[in-house]
């Protein structure tokens, strides 16, 4: 007998046949990817294997040359990166750069009253409990160390209540201690509240703690999929990420 379908269990986005060109370059070539709410995909791949252009293209920032990006159902394709963030995807970048000539309270009050409606007080005081951020907000923002830059760009999508994470080396800069604190971050966000997140990651060590599925990117194309322990085992990945192939 057919069992009903889970509908939790579908997954909320998708990427489905992506191909990008710039400068007459083909840099995406058949993309396609799905993302369930609570999951942590972690994306791997040499330098070059397109994961930042790949992450450009489901943020909004770049328009794919054809294939399609589906958010909760809806084609969100043609959508730009501000429409995207009010349907809560929110992205962060490999360098955490913050408004240096604000404070961290001038940071958080535009995050506020960047777009109607407008979030309260409340709504940034839960963001930051919820990240670990107990910076005073008269600190200028440009003294901020890179792990504390990050939990309040993080502070500042959350507030929005967003329901996908875009993270591009969310790890970079930080030290072993800092890492462990991020990486039980995400966990907190994905599995407490059913955040669906994407993370392009070279530390191989944080995507075992958190990543339910890899995906790793060679060439513009994806090359495996999987466990982490599966896809460490695949001969093509060793070939292309490690640039040793056993014999």
């Amino acid at each position: 007998m057919n069992r009903p379908l889970d509908q939790n269990a579908q997954p909320f986005f998708a990427a489905e046949h992506i191909h990008l060109h710039l400068g007459g370059r083909a840099i995406l070539n058949d993309i396609s990817l799905t993302l369930r709410r609570g999951e942590v995909l972690g994306i791997i791949g040499p330098n070059g294997a397109g994961k930042t252009s790949l992450f450009e293209v489901l943020s909004g920032r770049i328009a794919p040359r054809s294939g399609r990006v589906v958010f909760h159902g809806q084609d969100i394709t043609r959508l730009p990166l501000h429409g995207r963030a009010r349907l809560g995807i929110g992205r962060t970048y490999q360098t955490p750069v913050v408004p240096e000539e604000l404070t961290v309270g001038e940071v958080l009050k535009g995050a506020r009253q960047a777009y109607a409606p407008y979030c309260t007080r409340h709504h940034a005081e839960w963001a930051c409990e919820l990240v670990g951020f107990a910076v005073d907000e008269r600190t200028p923002a440009q003294r901020l160390e890179t792990l504390n830059r990050r939990k309040l760009l993080l502070a500042c999508l959350l507030m929005r209540r967003c329901t996908l994470l875009l993270l591009d080396e969310p790890a970079a800069g930080m030290i072993n201690a800092e890492i462990d604190e991020f990486d039980h971050l995400i966990r907190v966000l994905s599995k407490e509240l059913n955040i669906g997140v994407a993370i392009v990651e070279h530390r191989i060590e944080l995507l075992e703690t958190i990543a339910d599925r890899v995906m790793v990117m060679d060439a513009g194309e994806t090359i495996a999929e999987g466990t982490l322990g599966e896809i460490l085992a695949d001969r093509r990945v060793h070939a292309a990420y490690f640039e040793t192939v056993d014999e």
